[in-house]
Parts: structure tokens; C-alpha cells; sequence
């Protein structure tokens, strides 16, 4: 009886041995799986974006060199001068996005105030420390770089309205004052450019954004309709006015512009040179165009290489290439959509929501502003134009955005690690074999 039980305890202790044995060994499987999902969702990212964005700098870069090189060499004695700033800021904004795509975007929560803050302080600082260049005082010198503080307030915005639209919540924002409150940064923001730095451009493109990470949060449309119609009602208005004061000689440089965009040919020698002068070198273009490095019209358009870098583009590889451009602005678009469908939680849907307005307002703009389809604002044509800091700070925004596609690989992999177990554990429940 005592050699029994004395065997049964050693089979026992054995038994519970092996237990424990089991235990740590699943305990180890989990922690590698768990490890070779952190992996994975390092390198899953959206390389259909990324690829397009890659496209997009490089594009930008070989035109940009076509576009300015004569102006370079006439200017600064250097052909590449241009093509060296850009390919700096170029270099220099894809090491910031690679370190921000890796940062959790749920951090920028914590910087929403700080960064609103920041973006009016700098604005404020134009004012005694501003530099002026084409007759606008909108850049500031940090070091041995021209910063626009436009183009920081952009990300600014982005992250704020966000974070407050979050707070709030979807239920809130039916309600007049919930409505109204993630516009105040914008607005806050937009009347200081306006008054500042005389940009109105940037203020519009502003205040487009946040409106538009408005409309895709708000579950009530309707209001949406009725501002659509007020505000086409009041350009109709604007224009009619602007044309009935235009013989009574009483309008502002805004108010000229708008002349121009309605009869460009009355003004060619003067302020309709720029637009005239674009829509030759996309009429001259053709099909296929006149080839790289083949324009005649880039010696002929000022800043050819900032805002009407479009124009060239019809010119040189003509309406193909346009609308190859167009296509890709297109697919990154469509890439946004997918990324902020998927992301995991509100606030990741709508950082994403604002980078895609803002890329596709500014792309819209530049391109309706070179072929007259509005008045001239001055916008550039985002990852192409020249313009160090605009790219810089579009780069922070992709990485953003690879940010939360990052955040959303992360969790497919984990849900379907969780969906495996589930299953594996069901087989194993039902008394079968689970390979």
C-alpha cells in the first residue's frame, strides 16, 4: 500500500512537472509571436504610398531642375542651384518621416495646445523678425534655413482639430456650439495670416482642412448642403460686385486678380502676364509634349518653378504626363481613404483625414489656378514645386499618416494571431486534430 501511494505521488509531482513545463513553453510561444508581430507591423507599411509619394519627390526633382536651371545659372551662376536647396529639404523631410512614422500618432494628442501654440507664435514673430521676398513678408530665419510659418500652422491644425473633435464626439458635434468649436483654431489661425502676412491662400487652405476633418466626423449632412449653398451663392455675389466696382476703379490687388482670371488677355502686359504666359506653354505642349529640358516657356514665366510648375509640366511631357500627375495625385488620395478606413480609433481616421484635404485642396488649387479655372492665389503644387519648408512639413504629415497605417497593420496582425487561437482552441475543445 505504501509503495501505491508512494508511486502515486511521484506520478503526480511528474505530472505537475510537465504541467508547468507546458505552461512555460506556451508562455514562450506567445511572448515570440507577440515579438514577431511587433516585428511585423515595423514593416508592413503602405508601401503603395510610400511608393507613390517616392515617385512623386523624384518627378518633382528632375522637373524642377528642367524648369529652373536656366534661371539658376542666370541668377546664381549654378544650373543645380535650385535642384541642390530642394534635394537637401527632400533628404532632410524623408529622414523626418521615416522617425515619424514609427512614433505612435496617439502622442500627438499631447502636443495639440503646445502646437497650436507655437503656430501663432510664429506668426506673431513675422511681424519684427519677418523676411520679405516677392513683395510678401510670410518667411522667418531660423539658422541657416527660411522658415514659413504657414506651412507649421498646417500640421498644427491638423493635430488640434483632432484632438478637440475627439473630445467632443460625434454626438456632440450635431449641436450649433459642438459645431462650431473645431473651427475656432483655423479661424484663429486664418485671421492672423490674413492680417499678418496678407496670405490668403494658406488661410483658405487652413480653414479647408479643418472643415473637412469637420464633414467627415459630423453624422449630420445636411448643414453641410445649406453651407455649400450659401457659399456658392456668396462667390456668385463676390464676383458680380467685384465686376460692377471694377468701372468705378475702386478695387484692392484681390479684386484685380479676379478681372484677370475673367479677361486675361486684357491684361497680358501687366498683372494677366503670368497667366497668359502658362496657358501658352500648356497649348504648346500638345499630347506628349516637347520632351525634358525642351521648354521654351520656362524662360518666359515667372516662378515658373514655384506655382506654375504645371504649366511646364504640359509643356515638356504635355497632356500625357498632366494627366499621368493627376492619376497619381489621384491614387494617393485613394490611398488616404484606405488608411483612415482602417485606422483604429477616431482620432488616427481623422490626422489622416486632415493630410489628405490638405494635399488635395493644394493640388486642386495650383492646378485650376495654372489652366485660369480660378483666380491666381499663389499656391504650390505639393511634393513638386520648389519650396523647402512646404515640402518639409508635407513629409511630416505622410509620416503621420504611415503612423496610423503602421497602428492598423499592428492590430491585424494581433486580431489575426487572437482568430487562430480562437480557432485552434475551438478544434481542440471539439477533440480534433489541429495542425
Amino acid at each position: 500500500m505504501e509503495k501505491k501511494l508512494t508511486k502515486t505521488k511521484k506520478t503526480g509531482r511528474i505530472s505537475r512537472e510537465k504541467n508547468r513545463a507546458s505552461q512555460a513553453d506556451v508562455r514562450k510561444q506567445t511572448k515570440k509571436k507577440k515579438e514577431a508581430a511587433g516585428e511585423k507591423s515595423l514593416f508592413l507599411q503602405d508601401y503603395t504610398l510610400i511608393f507613390i509619394v517616392l515617385f512623386l519627390l523624384a518627378f518633382g526633382l528632375v522637373l524642377l531642375y528642367s524648369t529652373s536651371s536656366y534661371v539658376g545659372m542666370t541668377n546664381y551662376g549654378d544650373s543645380a542651384y535650385f535642384l541642390k536647396r530642394q534635394l537637401r529639404f527632400t533628404l532632410g523631410g524623408l529622414v523626418l518621416m521615416t522617425g515619424i512614422a514609427f512614433i505612435p500618432y496617439r502622442w500627438w494628442r499631447f502636443l495639440a495646445v503646445p502646437a497650436f501654440m507655437a503656430s501663432i507664435a510664429l506668426i506673431l514673430l513675422i511681424i519684427k523678425y519677418g523676411l520679405e521676398a516677392n513683395g510678401a513678408k510670410r518667411w522667418l530665419s531660423i539658422g541657416f534655413i527660411s522658415l514659413q510659418p504657414s506651412e507649421a500652422a498646417k500640421v498644427a491644425i491638423i493635430i488640434c482639430t483632432a484632438f478637440i473633435i475627439e473630445k467632443i464626439g460625434r454626438r456632440r458635434l450635431q449641436s450649433f456650439i459642438g459645431f462650431l468649436l473645431p473651427m475656432i483654431p483655423a479661424a484663429i489661425i486664418a485671421v492672423m495670416l490674413l492680417k499678418i502676412t496678407n496670405n490668403m491662400s494658406s488661410a483658405l487652405i487652413i480653414l479647408a482642412i479643418a472643415f473637412g476633418m469637420l464633414f467627415v466626423s459630423c453624422p449630420d449632412y445636411k448643414r453641410f448642403v445649406v453651407i455649400a449653398v450659401l457659399g456658392a451663392v456668396g462667390c456668385i455675389t463676390l464676383i458680380l460686385y467685384i465686376v460692377r466696382a471694377a468701372d468705378k476703379g475702386s478695387l484692392g490687388f484681390r479684386g484685380g486678380r479676379i478681372l484677370v482670371w475673367l479677361n486675361p488677355q486684357a491684361y497680358a502686359g501687366d498683372t494677366g502676364f503670368q497667366t497668359i504666359q502658362a496657358l501658352y506653354a500648356i497649348g504648346s505642349g500638345g499630347i506628349f509634349g516637347k520632351g525634358l529640358g525642351q521648354s521654351v516657356q520656362k524662360l518666359i514665366v515667372p516662378e515658373a518653378q514655384n506655382d506654375m510648375i504645371f504649366s511646364i509640366i504640359c509643356e515638356e511631357i504635355g497632356l500625357f504626363g498632366a494627366i499621368a500627375i493627376m492619376l497619381l495625385f489621384i491614387l494617393l488620395i485613394w490611398r488616404f481613404i484606405m488608411v483612415a478606413g482602417n485606422a483604429t480609433d477616431l482620432y488616427g481616421a481623422l490626422i489622416v483625414t486632415g493630410v489628405v484635404t490638405h494635399i488635395a485642396v493644394q493640388a486642386i488649387l495650383n492646378i485650376a489656378v495654372v489652366t485660369n479655372s480660378i483666380p491666381n492665389t499663389g499656391v504650390t503644387l505639393p511634393f513638386i514645386s520648389y519650396g523647402g519648408s512646404s515640402l518639409f512639413f508635407l513629409l511630416a504629415e505622410i509620416g503621420m499618416v504611415l503612423s496610423v497605417a503602421r497602428t492598423s497593420n499592428k492590430a491585424a496582425i494581433e486580431r489575426e494571431e487572437a482568430e487562430r487561437k480562437q480557432e485552434k482552441d475551438s478544434l481542440k475543445y471539439a477533440g480534433s486534430t489541429y495542425e
